[in-house]
């Protein structure tokens, strides 16, 4: 009976670990399948097309420079390959201040003449309309389909997903956002999660270790929303006053947030790391003559340099996959961070701000799966990472 007991209990085990591993497998799949989708997906947003003069020689444009032709910073048709020549602008919105609603007629059935006309009579134009309207134009051609590129994300400078008539989907923002604050969160922690972790191992009496050890690891245990609503109702307004910030949403109010949230792992991890240092590796350094912090100094922290620098790569990955906390107090602004008071926007908190508005199947949508990816081969590398340095002096 016990064996039949025994059997079954394994089979149980391995079952849910075969399970485990192919819901684990089936998430990732499905993750990079609705990523890189974004790259068989039009610069120009679904339904509508760039049309221009039959004689005009430009065959294509990029994200960015539709961009800076619809922000009216080109405004010459040979800075972006056609001939020399004035860019003039059309939307379908402007036809109504163009044309009389007669002759557009009730239902805009004469829409595709006017059309007609104006691009017949401007060889500089260049028009955003539906795609209905732009594939029976008899003076107009439109522009070749341009796809999204792996370089125009990965090193594009600007996010802006909703923007018309061709979304920016840069990542470097985000990435350089959520780099720049994880690191100044480790800066922040490092020294004091470090003194805590001596303190425990080595100084502290085994009463006050025991009763600050549950202390600090129960701060794992709070809601990272109550760190964000904490560091939105007093770090943001004392950074504000400090360093007279017009907004204190900012980089150093994110960093601050997640180096008290990455504390109590730096702190368990490196105590742990260091407790493991044999007694008589201590005893015979203080036989020799050394003080105690000399011992802590020479012997205990260099046998356990490998736990504490595992100690600080789980503490960049849990600040570096930090949401709510962040979304509260950084600023959410998807800029490139020149200063440590700029505000700026991170990976996880683009994610969370924005998937619940992306239409399903859309450019914007996909890009939000590919910032997954992204933060998957991240959090991948800090993990085996980890993993290395932990075995590399067992």
């Amino acid at each position: 009976m016990r064996k039949i007991v025994e059997r079954i209990a394994a089979g149980i085990i391995t079952c849910s670990g075969f399970l485990t591993s192919i819901v684990i497998l089936l998430i990732v799949v499905f993750l990079f399948s609705e990523g890189l989708g974004l790259f068989s997906s039009k610069t120009i947003e679904e339904g509508y097309s760039l049309v221009v003069n039959k004689a005009n020689p430009v065959e294509e444009l990029d994200a960015r420079q539709i961009k800076e032709i619809f922000d009216e910073d080109i405004t010459e048709w040979n800075d972006v390959g056609g001939t020399s020549g004035k860019i003039r602008l059309l939307r379908f919105d402007d036809m109504e201040s163009l044309f009389s609603r007669e002759r557009l007629g009730e239902n805009y059935e004469h829409a595709e003449a006017c059309l007609d006309s104006l691009i017949k009579a401007d060889a500089g134009i260049i028009a955003f309309i539906p795609e209905s309207y732009a594939s029976k134009l008899k003076n107009g051609r439109m522009l070749d389909g341009h796809e999204i590129s792996v370089g125009e994300v990965l090193g594009g400078n600007e996010w802006f997903p909703t923007a018309t008539p061709a979304p920016q989907f840069g990542f470097v923002p985000l990435i350089l956002g959520t780099i720049w604050v994880t690191v100044f969160a480790i800066i922040f922690a490092l020294p004091f999660g470090l003194s805590v972790s001596i303190y425990m191992s080595e100084v502290a009496s085994v009463r006050t270790c025991k009763m600050l050890r549950p202390i600090i690891e129960l701060l794992n245990g709070i809601p990272s929303v109550v760190y964000g609503f904490f560091g939105l109702t007093v770090i943001v307004p004392i950074l504000q006053d400090v360093f007279g910030l017009p907004v204190g949403e900012s980089g150093l109010a994110g960093a601050l947030v997640l180096a008290i949230m990455a504390l109590p792992t730096i702190i368990t991890v490196s105590q742990d790391a260091m407790q493991n240092c044999p007694r008589a590796m201590r005893e015979a350094s203080l036989a020799l003559g050394a003080s105690r912090w000399q011992t802590i100094y020479k012997v205990v922290m260099p046998y356990s340099v490998s736990g504490i620098t595992s100690a600080v790569v789980l503490g960049i990955g849990r600040a570096f996959g930090e949401t709510m906390a962040v979304l509260m107090v950084t600023g959410n602004a998807a800029v490139i961070p020149l200063s440590i008071t700029d505000p700026l926007r991170t990976i996880p908190a683009t994610i969370a701000a924005e998937l619940g508005e992306a239409p399903a199947g859309g450019p914007h949508y996909q890009s939000l799966f590919l910032l997954g990816v992204v933060l998957f081969f991240i959090t991948l590398i800090i993990n085996t990472s980890v993993e290395y340095i932990s075995s590399r002096n067992k």
